[in-house]
This record gives structure tokens, C-alpha cells and sequence, in this order.
């Protein structure tokens, strides 16, 4: 069925790509724009991929669209956490209580370059890169944008920003509505180095996600196909550990030596990608609202930015995808009511992964060592495995399902409480049995 209406979707990366593609097969004439080059033929920047951990949030939305298999192909399964210590081994901490659920690593760019491909194959996709937008009239759809070649103007009837962290087009809605935001900055940045690959193989085991944690900060690395790893550091951006404490070889090298000594030997280019490397910012991206005039709205990034630390920033997006298209089948592609209803289902969810992800990042940069945290995994994976589908934990519940992640929290917050007051109810038995020990012993 060809629809009548146009859509505009600014912004061609992960969100934009998929929702374009979701669209078109509704019948839709797409027109994206995106302000940097075509990524499939561009230079990537130096530093800025951050690998994607792909799990069944994301892996759903692809599937209903027939993309699962040939964006799998290059992905590495990686079923748990491999803990490196300042000192001693590294230790494994699997995700799942079977071991074997995992979540899936794979580059941000060969992604994005696959959605873009099958996007753009599809009937009514048209895409301009190179396009920045620089105003937009949310009443009537009209859309100026700055190019190499001049200012060039377009209309559409509907206008979706997928257009990530810094969006244009919220920033337009912010100009000419009635939208408010809010953006709450990390005192963490980012940094990327690289391991490559040793002899041919990977240096490290690629069946894990990699986490140095070192309290205040820590160092991540994922695998890819090439058997290099990407590594992150997520360092304070200011004080004596900052990245801009550290600025020369000499002291770059002294203090990996201290504090990732295992790192030295693996990252020959360590000082390299350390100065040269760029430092990005995190943060956390909340407006309302969403939409404008039943004809501009936001998704992904652009309405909902999250920290990365729990791997949900695409997978959200992706999930965003699918939820518009539901409601466009329950709405008859009433613009008018979908876009009011997609922000009124979707931002108790996003909300909810927000927190999650800012929690996560105390985990993983501290908790994650301490042998009492990884007593309590080991309880958990247990209590997964006594109460199969009753109780499940809060990390297999965000990756490895679709439970909107607002009944992730309520759900894990409940079974909080019954362990608590179990664990109460416990400690009471054994007192009463003591105390009934006792007094049999001494005849009283």
C-alpha cells in the first residue's frame, strides 16, 4: 500500500535507518537526512565508535523485519564478565544462571551501514547526507538545511528527529514549542584504545565482556571480527585521575603500569591512541514533550539519551521502532494519535532504563570486585535456577527480554522484598532454635 503522506526522518543512524525501514514497508515515501557523509563510503572519526551490545530487545525489532541473520553475522556472543584485577587473574561472572544466554558485540558502524543498505534498497527511500538542519516550521513541516552546496529547503508531513543526543530537531521544537529539556552530564568522559589481534588470534577471550573496574573509574573492552578489541576507558573528566591528568608517554605508561598493568602488554599502541584519541561526553537526555502538531516527534537519542552502561542505548531505540509501528496499526496511521500515544507508552520505560543504566555504572566500576557482590550473583543465579521463570534477575529481564523495563523495576523491587523478608523469617527460625538449643541444654 503507498500512503499518501511524506516522512521526513533526520538523522540516518541507528534509530533513523531502522525506522526508515519500518516505514517504507508500511508504504510510506521516506526522505533521510543526515548531517555527516555517507558513513558506507565516508572515513569513520578517530575514537568515536563505541561497540554496541546487542541483545533481545534489539535482536526483536530486527527480526520482525527479516534483518536478524545477515546484522549476525559478524556479531561475538559474549555470555558473561571477565573481571581483571590490579592483581592476580581474571575472573569469569557469567550472566545467565544456565551460562549460557549472552549478549552480542558488534560495531556500530558495520550496523548502521547494513540498516542503511537495506533502508535504502527499499521503494520511496531517498537519503541525502552532508545535510544539516539548521531550521524546521514543526506547523507546517518545512525544513531548512545547510549542505557543501547551499542552503536547500524541503517539506514533508511528518518529521521524526532521530537525530541522537544533540538533535536539531529537538532543538527546533525547543525554539518554536512549548518543549522543555533537561540534559544531566557525567562527571565521567570517554576514551578509546585499541588491543589488537596477537599471532592472528584474539589476545584475550572473546566470549566476554571485559571490565576493569577500579572504583571511581574503569576500562571496558568488547571483541570484534578482526580479533582486535575496542576498549573504553570511563575516566572522571576532572580532578587528579582525569584524562587530562595524563599528558605524556612517560606518564601515560606509569600509570597503566599502577593501574591496568595487564594492559601494557596487550595495547602496544596505548600511548598513541591516548593522545590522540578524543574524549566524549555521557549523559542523560530527558524533554517533554515528545511531539509537536501531530507532525513532528522525537525517538531514540533525540527524545531519551541514556549512559551507556547497561548496553540499552540502541536496543531502547530499536524497541522505540517497534512500538510506533504498533501503534500506527492500532491508530490507522492517525499521525495525529500515535504520536501522543507512542510518548504516553514509551517514557515511563525510557525513564526506567535511564536509572537502570546510572546504576549500572556503580556496579560495574566498583561492585562488580567485591567478593560480596559476586556471593550475592552466585545466590541469584541459584534462586534462577530453584525458581525457574518465578524469580529472574534484573540484568537477565533487561537483556534477554522484552518486559518493559518499567516492569523490570517493579518486578525486581517485589522480588527484593520477598528475599527480604524470607531472609528475615530465616534469621528468626534459627534464633528461635538456638534459643530452644539452649534452654534444653542447660534443663531450663
Amino acid at each position: 500500500m503507498t500512503r499518501e503522506k511524506t516522512v521526513a526522518v533526520v538523522g540516518a543512524g541507528l534509530a533513523g535507518s531502522l525506522l526508515t525501514c519500518y516505514l517504507a514497508r508500511r508504504g510510506y515515501t521516506v526522505t533521510m537526512y543526515e548531517r555527516r557523509p555517507d558513513p558506507r563510503t565516508g572515513k569513520v572519526e578517530r575514537g568515536r565508535s563505541i561497540n554496541l551490545a546487542l541483545s533481545e530487545r534489539g535482536l526483536d525489532a530486527l527480526r520482525r523485519i527479516g534483518l536478524d541473520r545477515s546484522v549476525m553475522a559478524d556479531a561475538l556472543p559474549m555470555r558473561g564478565r571477565m573481571i581483571h584485577p590490579v592483581e592476580g587473574e581474571p575472573g569469569f561472572q557469567p550472566y545467565s544462571s544456565d551460562g549460557e544466554r549472552a549478549i552480542n558485540s558488534i560495531s556500530r558502524g558495520a550496523l548502521n551501514n547494513a540498516l542503511l543498505e537495506a533502508a535504502t534498497a527499499l521503494p520511496g527511500v531517498t537519503a541525502h547526507f552532508d545535510h544539516r538542519l539548521t531550521g524546521l516550521d514543526p506547523k507546517t513541516g518545512e525544513m531548512r538545511f545547510d549542505t557543501p552546496h547551499g542552503v536547500v529547503e524541503a517539506q514533508a508531513d511528518v518529521v521524526i528527529g532521530t537525530d541522537g543526543f544533540s538533535s536539531a530537531v529537538r532543538g527546533q521544537l525547543l525554539a518554536h514549542t512549548g518543549l522543555t529539556e533537561s540534559l544531566d552530564f557525567l562527571e565521567h568522559g570517554y576514551k578509546e584504545l585499541t588491543i589488537p589481534a596477537r599471532d592472528g588470534e584474539f589476545a584475550m577471550d572473546p566470549g566476554a565482556l571485559h571490565i576493569w573496574p577500579r572504583g571511581a573509574s574503569m576500562m571496558i573492552a568488547l571483541p570484534n571480527p578482526d580479533r582486535s578489541f575496542t576498549c573504553t576507558l570511563f575516566w572522571p573528566t576532572g580532578g587528579t585521575d582525569a584524562f587530562a591528568s595524563l599528558s605524556s608517554p612517560a606518564a601515560i605508561e606509569q600509570h597503566f603500569a599502577r593501574v591496568y598493568p595487564d594492559v601494557i602488554e596487550l595495547a602496544p599502541n596505548l600511548v598513541d591512541d591516548y593522545l590522540h584519541n578524543p574524549v566524549g561526553v555521557l549523559g542523560t537526555v530527558r524533554c517533554s514533550p515528545w511531539h509537536a502538531y501531530g507532525r513532528v516527534g522525537l525517538l531514540g537519542d533525540a527524545a531519551h539519551a541514556i549512559v551507556p552502561f547497561y548496553g540499552q542505548g540502541a536496543n531502547c531505540a530499536f524497541e522505540d521502532v517497534v512500538e510506533l509501528d504498533r501503534i500506527l496499526d492500532e491508530t490507522g496511521d492517525d499521525w495525529d494519535r500515535a504520536l501522543p500515544e507512542f510518548e504516553a507508552r514509551r517514557r515511563e520505560n525510557t525513564e526506567a532504563i535511564a536509572q537502570m543504566a546510572l546504576d549500572n555504572f556503580v556496579e560495574m566500576r566498583d561492585k562488580v570486585a567485591s567478593p560480596v557482590f559476586q556471593a550475592q550473583k552466585k545466590v541469584e543465579h541459584a534462586l534462577e535456577r530453584a525458581l525457574p521463570g518465578r524469580y529472574v534477575s534484573r540484568y537477565e529481564l533487561v537483556s534477554f527480554s522484552t518486559t518493559p523495563y518499567a516492569q523490570v523495576q517493579q518486578r525486581v523491587r517485589r522480588q527484593q522484598r520477598l528475599l527480604a523478608a524470607a531472609a528475615g523469617a530465616a534469621v528468626l527460625a534459627a534464633g528461635a532454635l538456638a534459643a530452644f538449643a539452649f534452654r534444653k541444654g542447660t534443663g531450663r
